[in-house]
């Protein structure tokens, strides 16, 4: 994998998009055994009806853990030096996770070249689910 060069990378170049398959309940079965999140209310039908869902959904870690997909796409995971997210929507079964990434900064610090992503998993329908922010070194 190649590395971006910071002089070639600029404020508003984006990452390249990564769509993903439609969320089912398999998916969410993998996930809580690899996990180990196994909380009713993303595999128990009737656990989410109970609590006024109409159905199970997508754990909100599962987004995450495509948003560092996402990152180590681009660059290679020893250069990410922060990732933080903030939950702002239900990823419903069938969604098509979208993830985006945009170069919002960029600087130097620690000696390193540095950009700053803002970054977001949403679904089909372009609704956020996920929002947040990376700091990645660059060559």
């Amino acid at each position: 994998m190649n590395i971006p060069l910071y002089s070639d990378v600029q404020v508003g170049d984006t990452l390249p998009l990564l769509k993903l398959r439609p969320i089912n309940r398999t998916m969410l079965a993998l996930y809580a055994g690899a996990s180990g999140d196994h909380n009713q209310i993303h595999i128990d039908i009737d656990f989410a009806r109970k609590a006024r869902q109409p159905d199970v959904f997508a754990h909100g870690m599962l987004s995450a853990a495509y948003l560092g997909r996402l990152l180590t796409q681009w660059v290679p995971q020893p250069r990410l030096r922060r990732l933080a997210v903030r939950f702002v929507g239900i990823t419903q079964l069938g969604h098509i996770p979208h993830l985006t990434g945009r170069v919002a900064e960029k600087f130097e610090q620690a000696g390193e070249k540095r950009v700053r992503l803002e970054i977001q998993c949403a679904n089909q329908y372009g609704e956020p689910k996920i929002v947040g922010e990376a700091i990645v070194a660059l060559a």
